[in-house]
């Protein structure tokens, strides 16, 4: 076992200006208040999700086809069914594509 020290060093960095040589300290970030997603057909007032609507579910389907989680999408748990009920019944019209 070694009894030596360890001290930090500064590093130097090149800064978003480009200047090199510049001290780099580290800093706290300060905590982010996260704004409280607002479900979008609440906002718009939208009762019913037709299925036949496929311009209003084209977004909550990605490349893939997968209907996309309401953590993401940001909706409320009843308009999530709704949706997903909406794009399966659309699905199963044809009106939507199952798969690439």
């Amino acid at each position: 076992m070694s009894n030596k020290k360890t001290t930090a060093k500064a590093t130097t960095r090149p800064t978003m200006n480009g200047q090199a040589g510049a001290e780099r300290t580290t800093v706290m970030a300060a905590q982010r208040v996260r704004r409280r997603r607002e479900c979008r057909f609440c906002r718009d007032q939208i009762d019913f999700i037709d299925y036949k609507d496929t311009n209003l579910l084209m977004p909550f389907i990605p490349e893939r086809n997968k209907i996309i989680p309401r953590r993401l999408s940001g909706v409320c748990q009843p308009h999530q069914r709704m949706l997903a009920r909406a794009i399966k019944r659309a699905r199963n019209m044809a009106l939507l594509p199952i798969s690439s």
